[in-house]
């Protein structure tokens, strides 16, 4: 009986400590990580304008990038209304990429440079599902004060040329 529990423990692994500290963030991202939540609103040429509440999440990895997602709901019913995921990582000291996949049908690839707690992403490429809506461009901009993040996003859909779409202003959690 002891032999059997001495051999369990060898193999258990590693002990980690109660108190481990947590995945590292690159300091360039590390503004950004958090849990955020706040309002935002929408107007588009070819729709009513809309308010809605919104969660995002940067969550550490311990490697060069962070996990991203974003979460909405209607302002005046609760309703969900839009969701996407992927992560925000460094490919250079002061350079980002944006990766997002949304269920409507796109992934978005954006890159832009990191400077004093903001990034305006360029499009690198989107790519959509054959029944996705006709999305051809998407700029996207973060920014974090202190504890405010805001972004603002532009697209292009259809006939409409890139417009300006949604804004957001968090606060961190």
């Amino acid at each position: 009986m002891e032999e059997e529990s001495s051999r369990s423990t060898a193999t258990a692994g590693p002990s980690v400590p109660a108190t481990a500290p947590g995945p590292s963030v690159p300091p360039a991202l590390a503004p950004f990580a958090g849990r955020w939540v706040g309002d935002g609103k929408g107007a588009y040429p070819t729709i009513d304008d809309f308010a809605y509440t919104e969660e995002i999440e940067f969550t550490a990895s311990g490697k060069p990038f962070l996990g991203y997602r974003s979460r909405t709901w209607a302002t005046d019913d609760g309703r969900p209304l839009h969701s996407e995921s992927g992560y925000l990582r460094l490919v250079a000291e002061d350079e980002a990429e944006l990766l997002i996949a949304q269920p409507t049908g796109f992934v978005e690839i954006h890159r832009g440079q990191i400077r004093e707690g903001t990034i305006e992403l360029s499009m690198l490429s989107l790519s959509a599902s054959p029944d996705a809506k006709p999305v051809h461009n998407v700029r996207r901009k973060l920014s974090v004060r202190g504890n405010d993040l805001t972004y603002d996003l532009w697209m292009a859909h259809g006939p409409t040329p890139l417009t300006h779409h949604l804004h957001g202003h968090l606060r961190l959690d």
